[in-house]
């Protein structure tokens, strides 16, 4: 992506981080389509790992992503819901962090609708025999059925409640932060690089 004008006014860095999101949903080379996912783990310390951005909603600032519901994020997000995505477009030179309180969706419509919804190919990472980060006496061969992995498969969605937005550019770095209150009202500034 090329680099895109510097935004005037801080609401216009928002339309363009709102487009940076929705591109990340829609193409799969986006820098966006991939962020970083910050929880913190049950020692206390941040873990962070890249996942897929399936869906966002500008409107109503939802994000949805995809995971093993055996996995340490899902046991991380039901004890401490509060996350981070990170992401970093280097064409663009925009960095956006974006957090949220997150809820999981196991056995719902939501899960049921992202599953049916999801390709084969994307459902056969759920088909595993192995939760995420189980130890193996060797890598075992990727599975064949799309459908054995729908009861590994879980749903994560968060309403973005702060978004910071941050610029690099040889004229001037820009940064603007962005805050909703638990009413929807959004709080939006130009704050120091």
């Amino acid at each position: 992506m090329t680099r895109p004008t510097p935004p005037a006014t801080p609401e216009e860095a928002l339309d363009s981080a709102f487009r940076l999101l929705a591109r990340g949903v829609a193409d799969r080379r986006s820098p966006f389509h991939t962020p970083t996912l910050a929880t913190v783990a049950t020692d206390g310390t941040p873990n962070l790992r890249t996942v897929v951005l399936r869906a966002f909603d500008p409107a109503t600032r939802r994000i949805r992503i995809h995971t093993d519901r055996r996995s340490a994020k899902v046991a991380e997000i039901a004890a401490r819901p509060r996350v981070m995505l990170h992401g970093y477009d280097a064409g663009a030179q925009v960095q956006l962090r974006i957090a949220g309180d997150a809820t999981l969706h196991l056995d719902d419509a939501e899960a049921e609708a992202a599953w049916a919804g999801s390709r084969a190919m994307s459902r056969m990472v759920y088909a595993t025999p192995h939760a995420p980060g189980a130890t193996l006496d060797t890598p075992t061969a990727a599975p064949q059925d799309a459908e054995g992995g729908r009861e590994n498969f879980a749903v994560v969605t968060f309403i973005l409640d702060r978004l910071d937005w941050l610029l690099l550019a040889h004229e001037g770095h820009r940064r603007a932060r962005f805050a909703w209150d638990g009413a929807g009202a959004l709080s939006a500034a130009w704050v120091a690089p």
